[in-house]
């Protein structure tokens, strides 16, 4: 059975993310706001069907999907790219694909306790992030 991972989250560590929006080819003036943020994820998780909300002051990005079923994800507003994304779960890890112009692009989710992990993957980098959970 995969972890449930319903809940509001707080970001607490956000390592090596200016470097990942950089593989994105994310303009420097975005990376400079972007790298200030501390967003919060509001995730919805029943069955196979799971919304994850990244919020934050400056902008908000949803993603709302089956697991297993590949769609077509709309990267505006993160780097105004288009790629086809399929999530799968890997043991207890939501593991995300994203197949377009970048290579290896994609990110893991999974929960240590109180805490939801992120590793943000593209063209080789890493970004980890690390959200806690909200009572």
């Amino acid at each position: 059975m995969p972890v449930d991972l319903n809940g509001y989250w707080k970001m607490t560590v956000n390592e090596n993310f200016e470097e990942y929006l950089k593989a994105l080819d994310v303009n420097v003036a975005i990376r400079k706001i972007a790298t200030l943020l501390k967003p919060d994820k509001d995730i919805t998780h029943n069955g196979n069907h799971i919304i994850i909300k990244t919020l934050s002051t400056f902008k908000n990005y949803n993603m709302d999907f089956e697991v297993g079923k590949e769609f077509e994800e709309d990267l505006s507003g993160v780097d105004d790219r288009k790629c086809m994304t399929t999530i799968t779960w890997e043991g207890d890890k939501l593991v995300c694909v994203q197949k377009g112009e970048k290579e290896g692009r994609g990110w893991t989710h999974w929960v240590e306790g109180d805490e939801l992990h992120l590793e943000l993957r593209a063209c080789g980098v890493v970004c980890k992030q690390v959200f806690k959970k909200q009572s």
